[in-house]
């Protein structure tokens, strides 16, 4: 089982992330809102984070949960190689108004993986 989380793998297309925002399905686990959207012409699941500016004004805080975002997907991600070789854009927002531990974003991560699929 490879929990690599390499370049390839990362959203960084413009276009892309605003498809996945106009076409994309949503739902949220406290404390994650994913967007998500089946791709047919990825090699690879392509992951996004980001936390909102207005919650948390430190970068600091920001880039730290970032970090446990990114963590918990790496660790979590082979829930979605389970379905089949469908290919999905993902983008995850994290709606916390406060610095949860790490414990709880993994238990939201492995709950919102498990139910794409």
């Amino acid at each position: 089982m490879n929990f690599r989380f390499p370049k390839s793998e990362k959203l960084k297309s413009k276009k892309t992330i605003e498809l996945l925002f106009k076409e994309g399905k949503s739902f949220s686990k406290f404390p994650i809102k994913v967007f998500y959207l089946p791709m047919i012409n990825f090699e690879k699941t392509q992951a996004g984070f980001a936390v909102p500016k207005r919650s948390f004004k430190n970068a600091v805080d920001r880039n730290r949960i970032k970090r446990q975002l990114r963590e918990a997907y790496r660790l979590q991600k082979h829930l979605l190689k389970s379905e089949g070789d469908s290919e999905f854009a993902l983008f995850f927002l994290y709606l916390g108004k406060d610095k949860l531990p790490y414990e709880s974003i993994e238990k939201g991560m492995e709950k919102i993986l498990s139910k794409i699929n």
